[in-house]
């Protein structure tokens, strides 16, 4: 019995998923961000799960892989396509660009031994909470966010499937030396997700992504 319960918690994430593109076609923004939340939580206990319960399985793998493509890869791009389409019923199509990305994002790990401490390229998660989180904190669309949006489509594709080292917060102990960087950004998350608000979130992930190219590039090489 005890081998089906992570895989029970997996099928948890990719429910919510389905849930959060539902509504995110219905303009609930604010909700379909919550079930992404929420179906990354089920995301971190599923692995947690297998591991605790030395039932980690091929199948497992795969279907770790399928639900958070629809979680954080078809959810996220439901929000762009619905908030997009206020102006234009043609080119908000482009939003689903990053479904087929972030698709191959999640091929890609599956696959890189190198990830094993950090990411090589931009978590799926992190992407789909960047996109939730800026949409639903800024409200009635504006042509210029418009444009904004189309350009972000291509720059998140990009980061999904590049080379760029980025750090995991992974703490094998809790002193300060190793874990800079990670004790840096969570503190200087904190005045982002209080001035900001919902917003501050994907500010925290733009944050993520700038410290993590500080930190490959004049620091460390190491995750």
């Amino acid at each position: 019995m005890k081998q089906h319960i992570p895989n029970t918690i997996t099928c948890l994430n990719l429910i919510s998923g389905c849930i959060a593109t539902y509504i995110a076609f219905q303009g609930e923004y604010k909700t379909a961000l919550l079930f992404i939340v929420i179906g990354a939580v089920f995301d971190f206990f599923d692995g947690m799960t297998a591991r605790l319960l030395h039932v980690s399985s091929p199948i497992g793998k795969e279907l770790d892989s399928l639900a958070d493509c629809i979680t954080f890869g078809f959810a996220p791009s439901a929000i762009v396509f619905q908030y997009m389409s206020q102006f234009d019923a043609r080119s908000p199509l482009f939003a689903f660009v990053m479904v087929a990305f972030s698709a191959l994002r999640l091929a890609k790990f599956n696959l890189d031994e190198r990830q094993a401490l950090g990411f090589i390229g931009l978590p799926t998660p992190a992407n789909a909470l960047f996109w939730g989180s800026l949409i639903a904190g800024l409200g009635s669309s504006t042509p210029h966010i418009y444009t904004v949006a189309l350009v972000g489509i291509f720059v998140s594709s990009y980061l999904l499937v590049s080379e760029i080292p980025m750090f995991a917060l992974k703490f094998k102990t809790w002193g300060w030396k190793g874990n800079e960087v990670k004790y840096i950004f969570l503190l200087t998350c904190i005045p982002l997700l209080l001035f900001f608000g919902i917003s501050g979130l994907a500010a925290c992930i733009a944050w993520y992504v700038i410290l993590s190219v500080i930190n490959s590039h004049f620091f460390s090489k190491d995750f």
